[in-house]
């Protein structure tokens, strides 16, 4: 019992990460209509920047402090000279040019930084165990959940509880006539872009000391994000939040639970390297069933 426990928390810890990139990612594609390919660079270059001011300073904080906007400048730049026209054309071109910025972001990131992994240290702080129910859990990891949770209620009340949020869920439904009463909807749009920026960004940031941070680490990631995203619902905070936790405890559970389900068929060692795939598969196979079931997604956008 003590193994699933700390296996659910790491799948909840997986979730939250997930969810920092799916709130980006799932504002821009259900808010603006955009395809964003690139939003797995942005976590990438989220890492980068943070693992490289982390390594410069020697402070986690001042590296958090200098990615978040950083990142959302970023965002910002790559919005207006790169992807702003591409807000009233179908899907296939904003699929291709921001498929175009995968590719140089992965470049960029090479050039300035090198081939090798490039390593971020947990912070001191953080680096020792807290005490859950008499099991002892890695600080950082349950640092992840707690600063998940906070973005995930900070998105929440800013979405649906403030005057911006009603702005841009107005003009997610109607653009030119939220245009016509004075609003200026392509700044709206740049705020937005560069809020899921600077949450790609944290999730870079949160990722980094628990991986190795390398060129091309955010389209595996995009992926899984995807997933979350059709499974919550597009364009909602909540489906994003409950979804990427669903995907993150399932992902999690089956790779600690299936390989000892088939050791009672199998040998152990073919029991091992099933059981992983056969966990990979299941949220894929979560996805298509949400998708016959609710092509809306579990937890659409609540209208009205």
């Amino acid at each position: 019992m003590s193994l699933f426990f700390v296996q659910g928390l790491n799948g909840l810890q997986f979730g939250v990460l997930l969810f920092l990139m799916a709130a980006g990612l799932t504002l821009v594609f259900g808010i603006m209509n955009f395809v964003n390919l690139a939003h797995g660079s942005l976590y990438m270059m989220g890492a980068f920047i943070a693992a490289s001011l982390y390594n410069f300073t020697g402070s986690f904080w001042l590296a958090t402090v200098g990615m978040i906007p950083a990142m959302s400048l970023l965002g910002l730049i790559m919005e207006r000279i790169a992807l702003y026209k591409l807000y009233d054309r179908d899907h296939l071109d904003q699929v291709l040019a921001t498929f175009g910025l995968i590719l140089f972001f992965n470049e960029l990131a090479r050039t300035i930084w090198g081939s090798a992994p490039y390593y971020m240290q947990v912070p001191e702080a953080l680096s020792g165990t807290i005490a859950l129910f008499g099991i002892d859990y890695p600080a950082y990891r349950f640092a992840i959940i707690v600063v998940g949770l906070l973005v995930a209620a900070l998105c929440y009340l800013l979405i649906h509880h403030t005057r911006i949020g009603m702005l841009i869920r107005a003009g997610s439904s109607n653009r030119v006539m939220v245009a016509a009463l004075g609003v200026n909807i392509k700044l709206l749009n740049s705020m937005l872009f560069a809020l899921g920026a600077a949450l790609a960004g944290v999730a870079g940031l949160m990722a980094g000391p628990i991986i190795s941070v390398q060129a091309g680490m955010g389209e595996p990631v995009l992926i899984l994000t995807m997933v979350v995203i059709v499974i919550g619902g597009i364009g909602s905070i909540r489906g994003a939040f409950l979804s990427a936790i669903i995907v993150g405890v399932v992902d999690t559970l089956g790779r600690t639970a299936l390989p000892l389900v088939l050791r009672e068929f199998l040998d152990r060692n073919s029991a091992n390297a099933a059981g992983p795939a056969l966990a990979s598969m299941l949220i894929y196979v979560l996805m298509a069933a949400v998708l016959a079931w609710r092509p809306q997604g579990l937890f659409p956008v609540r209208n009205g």
